[in-house]
């Protein structure tokens, strides 16, 4: 089988080079020639573990291939998915703008039945869009159906996700589509993964349904770690006191700084603006939404009420930029938002992260960026760790003391006990916990 992939961005680009791996025939389309050149060249846009190695052994192997011309791939191609940004509107709403282009292009060059299929995370009754888009410009009376294949890729571990997926939701008419999608993922069927066949709207909600599910689980023990905090408790015994219980699991029950990236926040918006139009309310997801707002903000006001509100003359070190580990994404991340209160209150900020920097240069750019995270401590009157990245795990508390001018220590990850850090003379802040 041969597939086209349209948008090489972070789905589309793990999407194709994964079913590459599969021996699938894949050509990778995006109409930025600087990336396709990239991509060509055996370089990668972004950070994903495993990637790099994975596009390039199915390069060299011939089955994976980019560029910018949409004509052939799409005529080569028996499916076609569209794997293009979904952006956030200003009211948090999905804005559709590249889907709809895509759509038009593709009806220009339709000559044969095409299975088109929507990788990107899009509103319910876009596939309905798309299919009549589609029907009004195409240049003949070809036949073609309409797919929704939700991704569910985590960062920093997508191709696990998509090699060992833990579902795949195939949202279709047509039973021939259906076929045809099943065979696709035949590799998948010797691991036994679950494959949910459904409605076209029932496979777009799914999506959405599951991240800000997600989202709730965080913004719930978030919440109750500010509770912790005030009667004594231990929010990291709590969850795990909690996550034993099979109906609940301890899955995204870690309290933290809130979370970020480029998923739940724009998903749990764009949620509540799709219930919107239907005059429903999602209070719950609301309240999820609120929650992490008022988190984030909090993690600055943590350093305030140890350091004081004028941070003048203060240099505070940052330890992660990236909104989780194992990726260089900082939209959304709280770090940013942190470190942007904090230079509000007049701190000098000294920061490390290991893959993240050069992204967070253009947003930062009044940051200093170091080489490690010793570096980053040397001369600082305090130490803030907001991503927890592996290394930083296990830093050694005596040389961070003997680097620091003041021995603050603000763990926004929990990922230290609170008795061994104090133990090294450090005044400690956690999240939740005594």
């Amino acid at each position: 089988m041969h597939i086209a992939i349209i948008g090489t961005g972070y789905v589309g680009l793990v999407t194709g080079a994964c079913f590459s791996e599969f021996g699938v025939s894949v050509t990778c389309v995006d109409r930025d020639t600087s990336k396709i050149d990239m991509l060509k060249s055996g370089k990668i846009p972004f950070y994903e573990p495993g990637l790099e190695e994975l596009v390039s052994r199915n390069v060299r192997q011939g089955r994976l291939s980019f560029t910018t011309d949409l004509g052939p791939a799409v005529a080569d191609s028996l499916v076609v998915f569209v794997a293009v940004g979904t952006p956030p509107r200003g009211d948090g709403s999905a804005d559709l703008r590249y889907v709809d282009a895509v759509a038009r292009e593709i009806a220009g060059h339709l000559t044969s039945y095409k299975v088109i299929v929507t990788k990107s995370t899009v509103p319910v009754g876009t596939g309905e869009r798309v299919r009549a888009i589609i029907a009004e410009h195409r240049a003949e009376a070809t036949d073609f159906d309409i797919v929704s294949n939700p991704e569910f890729l985590r960062e920093g571990a997508a191709i696990e996700d998509f090699m060992r997926p833990n579902r795949v939701v195939i949202g279709a008419r047509s039973q021939q589509a259906v076929a045809i999608l099943k065979d696709l993922y035949r590799p998948l069927y010797l691991i036994e993964t679950p494959v949910v066949v459904t409605d076209i709207e029932t496979a777009e909600l799914i999506k959405y349904a599951s991240n800000s599910f997600l989202a709730v689980k965080i913004s719930f023990i978030n919440e109750l770690s500010r509770l912790c905090e005030e009667v004594g408790a231990d929010v990291k015994t709590v969850a795990k006191g909690m996550g034993l219980d099979g109906r609940i699991g301890g899955k995204f029950l870690h309290a933290g700084a809130g979370f970020g990236g480029s998923c739940f926040p724009k998903d749990t918006r764009a949620l509540l603006q799709i219930a919107s139009s239907r005059n429903v309310r999602l209070g719950i997801v609301e309240a999820a939404v609120s929650a992490n707002e008022r988190q984030i903000t909090l993690m600055a006001e943590k350093v305030f009420g140890v350091m004081g509100a004028d941070l003048t003359g203060k240099t505070l070190a940052v330890l992660g930029l990236s909104f989780k580990p194992n990726t260089d994404d900082i939209r959304e991340a709280p770090a940013i938002a942190i470190i942007s209160a904090l230079r509000a209150a007049g701190a000098n900020i000294r920061t490390y992260d290991p893959v993240a920097m050069d992204n967070a240069k253009a947003v930062l750019p009044d940051a200093a960026y170091c080489e490690d995270a010793y570096s980053a401590c040397a001369g600082a009157d305090a130490v803030v760790i907001v991503t927890e990245w592996n290394q930083f795990r296990n830093l050694d508390l005596q040389r961070l003391k003997s680097a620091l001018k003041a021995p603050f220590f603000f763990d926004f990850r929990n990922i230290y006990e609170p008795e061994k850090v104090r133990a090294h003379g450090f005044t400690y802040c956690s999240v939740g916990r005594r």
